[in-house]
């Protein structure tokens, strides 16, 4: 069984983004074993210079999906799940502007799925959020739980947390696509707040989220302070500003609204 690695790219002049991209794409390549699992992008209109990427790292990447313009970061992952096949044990959701230092952390998401069933989704942790067991406030309070392992194993730690950030999360293969009881991703606008509201709709179905603390270092390679981060910041935000985010949050929590999501296929 293997493992469904999924990346979106929006890379303009403007935002230059191509060598995030790169970077990415490059860290994939020295971390993830891909005889064993399998890596596809879906292309929302990005540039020539991330084009020519595709060819260059075309040893890891099994398919791109040239979607012509920006769909949204969830309708265009939500096409490549459809890719999804039994065999994938998890589809995992990595943003195109990482670093990962640790090879077979996929693996290593992979044995907790195995080993931990209600686990729904299992994240890699960025070094800027907040989460810990100590923490005051409710929301960002976390627990700290042990992977059942074998003698001899090496110890995995979770911290099971009420968020996972969508910068890297794995989700378990069996719920997400057409057949699973997850689906796909929502989003209500182009960007932002598909991972919070997957992480309601996971504790809904009785699944837990968790961070995978391990010593599997990731990190944010976007500096910010662009256009396009702004861009970013305020199409999530303007769903949070006017309550509409908690409008559907609230639904996925009382049932009214389905925790199954077709993908608007």
């Amino acid at each position: 069984m293997s493992s469904l690695l999924t990346m979106v790219t929006f890379d303009t002049p403007d935002n230059g983004r191509s060598p995030m991209t790169k970077a990415t794409l490059q860290t994939l390549r020295e971390t993830v074993d891909f005889t064993g699992h399998t890596l596809m992008v879906s292309d929302n209109g990005s540039c020539q210079e991330t084009h020519s990427l595709y060819k260059e790292y075309a040893d890891i990447i099994s398919h791109v999906e040239y979607n012509g313009e920006n769909i949204g970061t969830a309708n265009a992952l939500n096409r490549l799940w459809q890719f999804k096949q039994p065999r994938h044990k998890c589809v995992v959701k990595i943003d195109n502007d990482v670093e990962i230092h640790m090879a077979g952390w996929v693996d290593l998401m992979e044995r907790v799925f195995e080993r931990m069933p209600k686990v729904g989704i299992c994240g890699l942790k960025r070094k800027d959020l907040e989460e810990w067991p100590d923490n005051p406030s409710p929301w960002w309070k976390s627990k700290l739980l042990a992977v059942p392992h074998k003698r001899g194993e090496p110890w995995l730690i979770l911290e099971e947390v009420n968020h996972v950030m969508g910068t890297c999360q794995a989700y378990r293969g069996s719920l997400v696509g057409e057949e699973g009881r997850f689906g796909f991703l929502f989003q209500p606008g182009p960007y932002g707040l598909d991972d919070a509201f997957a992480a309601v709709r996971m504790k809904k179905l009785g699944y837990t989220n968790v961070f995978l603390h391990t010593a599997v270092p990731i990190d944010h390679i976007d500096p910010g302070g662009t256009e396009f981060t702004q861009w970013k910041q305020d199409e999530a935000g303007k769903w949070i500003n006017t309550g509409i985010y908690q409008q559907y949050v609230e639904q996925f929590k009382s049932g009214e609204r389905p925790v199954y999501y077709d993908g608007g296929f």
